[in-house]
C-alpha cells in the first residue's frame, strides 16, 4: 500500500491520533486510498477488539492468541476490497476472528473433536455478547467531549465520589450529579446510533 500524498496532517498525528479522530468508514475509506498511516490506525483501533474476542470469548492461551491476531489483520489486508460497507467493518472483523478461534480450537482438540465440535460457538456466545457490548459503549464514550469522557470515567469507571471528582475538575460537589446525568444523556444518544451535528463531539458540558 503506498502513502496517501493528500493527507500530510494525518501523517503528522499519527496512527493513534487518526485513529480517534476517524469514524470506522473513514478510515476504512482511507485505507482502502491506500494510506498506510490509516491502515496502523485501523489495527490500533480494533487490535484490543481481537484480543478480547480470542482470550476472553474463547480463551485461547498467549500464543494462540498472537497467531489469531497476526492471521485476523493479514486477511483483512488482503481482503478489505471485498467489504461490501465501510461502516461494518467491525462486525466483520469480530466474524473473521471467530471463525479463526474455532479453527484454532478445533485444530488442537482433534482428537476429541466430537466432543468439542459444538462447544467453541455456544460456549462463547454469552461472553461474545459482553465483548460487544463492552466496544459498543467504549465507541460511543470515544465520541463523547472531553469532559464527558472524563466525567463518566471517574464517576463509573474509578467509583470517585462527587467530592472528589469536584476537587479533581476543580467543580462544585453540587454540580456533578447532573453533569454526568447530561453526559449520560449524550452516551445514550451516540450509543443509540443517532446523528450528532458537526462538532457535537467537540462541546463542552456545562
Amino acid at each position: 500500500m503506498e502513502a496517501a500524498r493528500d493527507d500530510g496532517a494525518a501523517a503528522a498525528r499519527g496512527p493513534a491520533a487518526l485513529s480517534g479522530e476517524l469514524s470506522d468508514a473513514r478510515l476504512v475509506a482511507q485505507c482502502r486510498s491506500g494510506d498506510e498511516q490509516a491502515w496502523r490506525a485501523l489495527v490500533e483501533r480494533f487490535s484490543r477488539y481481537v484480543y478480547a474476542i480470542s482470550v476472553q470469548a474463547f480463551r485461547l492461551p498467549a500464543q494462540d492468541a498472537e497467531d489469531v491476531f497476526q492471521e485476523v489483520f493479514a486477511r483483512v489486508y488482503e481482503r478489505l476490497e471485498t467489504l461490501r460497507e465501510d461502516e461494518a467493518v467491525r462486525p466483520w472483523i469480530g466474524q473473521l476472528t471467530r471463525r479463526l478461534c474455532i479453527d484454532r480450537l478445533r485444530a488442537g482438540s482433534r482428537e476429541t473433536v466430537e466432543d468439542t465440535d459444538e462447544l467453541p460457538e455456544t460456549a462463547a456466545d454469552d461472553v461474545l455478547s459482553q465483548v460487544e457490548e463492552a466496544f459498543d459503549v467504549h465507541d460511543a464514550m470515544a465520541a463523547l467531549p472531553e469532559n464527558c469522557r472524563e466525567i463518566l470515567d471517574r464517576f463509573f469507571a474509578r467509583d470517585e465520589s462527587y467530592r472528589t471528582i469536584g476537587d479533581a475538575l476543580g467543580l462544585p460537589a453540587g454540580t456533578i450529579a447532573s453533569r454526568i446525568s447530561r453526559c449520560l444523556e449524550k452516551l445514550r444518544d451516540v450509543f443509540e446510533g443517532r446523528n450528532q451535528p458537526p462538532g457535537a463531539s467537540s462541546e463542552q458540558v456545562t
